[in-house]
């Protein structure tokens, strides 16, 4: 495999552009303040320290674009990819921006691949910090104007970021990600393998982790796996674990410790819709205080979670990860 070794001083999207096999791309410590996409497949990129090598930038989703649209959640990315096989390690993403409740969603790391390894990676931004493709059926459609009226606003999203047809499998272990509101969210099925996952302090008062939007087929959702889930501000009893941006959006928690910040309910429904009706959220082994789960969640037994962590392991070696 090819390695190329780059500088905060260099114009790193020049190089990825020019990729075109698989390629290492070692980062030397620093803070990289651009915007990248990386579109190449088997790109691997591994910085330094990752309290050290950071890659920065501060798009927001209010931000006006050229055209006079706002920017909308999906464009505001630190880095995105859509290469497939790409991996991350001993790096840190942010998106800089600190005032949600004005500027809005603040992606650092969106992944529209249907294979994405990150290991020691560190997501710094506060509503919206991870995005894990695909999207739900009803925003390509929204995104992508497909419709006969010529004034209908298209999002002006890169079809290469849309569009991904089949399942999604992106991994996180040891990983740090730390947000606000819905920070981890979409349609992937992700397995957060002993992350740390930190609620910040946000001015309204109320936050939630997860918000994932899985279809009804799909059997898998998001399992997080021996995760810390800490307190970086956030009031006592604020945080919710999750709360299904879509219906039959997917949560399991496993094995996990959860700090008082989390409320005792653990689940929302999603504002004042009837998602409680048709979320699968779960847990098994949550430590860390007395909890009283909302009556639509549910406790898995011991052989099903440890069926689901068998998946995370047999996922982990297709992805011929040690």
């Amino acid at each position: 495999m090819k390695t190329i070794k780059v500088t905060p001083n260099d114009d790193l999207q020049r190089i990825l552009d020019s990729i075109t096999c698989p390629t290492t791309i070692y980062m030397t410590n620093g803070t990289y303040r651009q915007k990248l996409w990386v579109k190449c497949d088997g790109v691997k990129i591994v910085g330094e320290d990752r309290e050290t090598t950071r890659i920065v930038w501060d798009d927001y989703a209010k931000k006006p674009h050229p055209d006079g649209s706002e920017y909308n959640t999906f464009r505001t990315y630190t880095l995105c990819i859509t290469g497939e096989g790409v991996t991350l390690e001993n790096l840190t993403v942010e998106n800089s921006n600190t005032a949600p409740e004005k500027v809005g969603q603040c992606v650092a790391l969106s992944v529209n691949a249907k294979r994405f390894h990150a290991a020691n990676v560190k997501l710094v931004s506060t509503q919206d910090t991870l995005y894990t493709a695909p999207f739900p059926d009803d925003l390509v459609i929204r995104y992508s104007g497909l419709t006969d009226d010529a004034t209908y606003y298209d999002g002006f999203i890169p079809k290469e970021q849309l569009y991904m047809e089949g399942e999604s499998v992106q991994i996180y272990e040891k990983c740090t990600i730390c947000g606000t509101v819905d920070f981890i969210f979409g349609g992937a099925e992700a397995y957060f393998y002993d992350c740390d996952i930190i609620s910040l302090g946000d001015r309204r008062k109320c936050g939630y982790v997860a918000a994932p939007s899985h279809s009804l087929k799909q059997e898998r959702g998001y399992a997080f796996i021996n995760c810390r889930f800490t307190d970086g501000g956030a009031d006592k009893g604020t945080i919710y674990l999750a709360r299904p941006w879509r219906d039959f959006g997917k949560c399991d928690f496993i094995d996990c410790t959860v700090g008082e910040h989390v409320s005792p309910l653990l689940f929302d429904k999603w504002n004042d819709t009837f998602r409680d009706k048709t979320a699968r959220f779960a847990f098994c082994n949550l430590g860390g205080g007395e909890f009283a789960p909302v009556c639509w969640s549910k406790e898995l037994t011991r052989a099903e979670a440890d069926n689901i962590i068998e998946c995370f392991r047999a996922r982990k070696r297709s992805f011929n990860v040690q």
